[in-house]
This record gives C-alpha cells, sequence and structure tokens, in this order.
C-alpha cells in the first residue's frame, strides 16, 4: 500500500522531476511503495535520491528526459521543487531542447507561468499526463479548518486581508506569490528572488517597524497566482519557512484553501506552536 494521501492507483509508473528542496523527496518517499522514477535536474536538485531508481539529467535535455521516463515505464510526470531560470547558453541542450528553445524565450518574456504552460506542454505532447505535487499527495493541500492557532479576529486580521491582498495583486502581474504585511505596512514582496530571500532581508529591517521572537508582528501570505499552471507552481511552505519567519518576529502565515503546499505537515505545526506563531488558512475569494 503507498501511504496516505498518494493516489498511486491513477497511473501507471509516476516520474517525478526533481528540482531544489524537499518537496519532490517527500513525494517520492510517499509513493516509495509505488516505486516512483525521479530525474533529478543537474544543478537545481539538492536532496539524496539514493533510495530511489533516478538519473541525473540537465534541464535542457528535454528529449533525453522523456526518453529515460518512457524506458523507466513511466507514464505520468509531476514537476516538484524549485527551479531557477537557467541561463540558456550554459544548458545541455539536446535536439529536442534545441527546438523548444524559441518557444521557451518568447514565453520568457512573457513570465514565468507562459514558459511552464510551454514545458507542460511538450512533455504532454510526449504522451505524459502530468498531475500537480498535491494530486500525488492530497494531504499537503490545507483546508479551511487546517490552521494553527488561527486568529480570526484581533491585531493580526488586518495583516493578514492586506497580506493576502498584495500577494493576489502581485500574482495577478505574474510577478512574485509572496507579501509580508506588519502593522498595515508592506514590509516585502516576493519576486524572482524567491521566498526565502525575502523572509531572509526582513532581518535586516528596523525592529520597531516589524515583529521580533520577543513580540512578534506581521504576516506572510503566499497566493496562487490567479493565472498559474497549478500543477507545477502552488505556494508551498515549510518548516524552514517557519524558522525564517520566526528569526525575522513575523506572527503568522497566512495560506490559501486546496491552493498551497505544506511540507512536513507534523513538523510544521509543532514549529508554529513553539514560536507562538499562527498559521491561517483563507478562502480563495477572502480579501
Amino acid at each position: 500500500m503507498a501511504s496516505e494521501g498518494a493516489h498511486s492507483q491513477r497511473w501507471q509508473r509516476l516520474g517525478i522531476l526533481a528540482g531544489g528542496g524537499d518537496l519532490p523527496l517527500e513525494l517520492a518517499q510517499a509513493c516509495q511503495d509505488s516505486a516512483p522514477f525521479v530525474v533529478t535536474l543537474n544543478g537545481h536538485a539538492d536532496r539524496d535520491y539514493t533510495a530511489f531508481d533516478h538519473q541525473d539529467m540537465s534541464i535542457g535535455q528535454i528529449g533525453g528526459i522523456a526518453k529515460v521516463l518512457k524506458a523507466a515505464g513511466c507514464d505520468t510526470v509531476c514537476f516538484a521543487g524549485y527551479v531557477q531560470r537557467p541561463d540558456i547558453k550554459s544548458l545541455k541542450l539536446d535536439t529536442r531542447g534545441l527546438i523548444m528553445v524559441p518557444k521557451a524565450l518568447a514565453a520568457g518574456r512573457k513570465g514565468d507561468d507562459a514558459l511552464i504552460r510551454v514545458v507542460v506542454k511538450e512533455f504532454e505532447s510526449q504522451g505524459f499526463a502530468v498531475v500537480g505535487a498535491d494530486e500525488v499527495l492530497s494531504a499537503l493541500a490545507p483546508t479551511l479548518n487546517g490552521g494553527v492557532d488561527a486568529p480570526h479576529d484581533g491585531p493580526h486580521r488586518d495583516d493578514i486581508a492586506k497580506a493576502c491582498e498584495i500577494a493576489r495583486k502581485m500574482g495577478a502581474l505574474d510577478i512574485g506569490q509572496g507579501a509580508v504585511v506588519a502593522d498595515g505596512l508592506v514590509l516585502a514582496v516576493e519576486a524572482q528572488e524567491g521566498t526565502n530571500a525575502m523572509l531572509d532581508r526582513l532581518v535586516s529591517l528596523r525592529a520597531e517597524i516589524r515583529g521580533t521572537p520577543e513580540q512578534r508582528c506581521g504576516v506572510l501570505a503566499k497566493m496562487p497566482k490567479p493565472m498559474q499552471e497549478r500543477r507545477v507552481d502552488l505556494p508551498t511552505i515549510g518548516l524552514d519557512t517557519v524558522e525564517r519567519c520566526a528569526t525575522a518576529g513575523l506572527a503568522g502565515i497566512a495560506l490559501e484553501a486546496g491552493s498551497a503546499l505544506i511540507l512536513e505537515r507534523e513538523a510544521v505545526e509543532r514549529a508554529l506552536r513553539a514560536h507562538n506563531m499562527f498559521l491561517v488558512i483563507v478562502e480563495a475569494d477572502d480579501a
């Protein structure tokens, strides 16, 4: 039997295209009994996959990746983990990768989501079904009753609402998924640097405009981009996110129900309580 929340019966064999971070490893571990095949993306994957059938490939070897997945018996693929935009000149492009370059360059000028859609469409054209991480492991997706010590009113309510609003407006412009608000002041928004770098910047701000571990203030909101390819790039938090928020003095985190991923959920909940922080799950139409 596969782990609870893993839907291994939907495919003959799952292929995981692993970028950086814990998400692809958590998915592989959840599906371990059904023997997933992992393609580790060279220069991006940063976890140990030696316990799984795997092969390291360049992100530019599109044809090679498809060939390896088919040879392994995979009929479905899941893109997981973060991938920094590569320098085309430094990629080891195979024939299929070279063919994709003009489309990828044109899409990249429109934003990350357009680029992701080109990659997804390419794998679908090769005969693969593409599924999201939340489909592979439904337990990762938060529900409305899945918050931790979540405030429904009080001093953080307005910060939650404003942080969600800012994150959604940034997402609508395909800029980023995250925003931090403290006492009504927008402290940071996420762009290409990613959530971790954004949170690290907060520590350099004056303590009087942000929270401290002794007197917490402020909320990180991570919201999905309205146009985004939800099978690939849902907002994700994990233990590292919580620890960085805690160091920055934030009081809590806000996610959208069914439109985010929580890694290491039990560890996240323990850390939130240990730091006297909250996690609130909002509805999609909450302002």
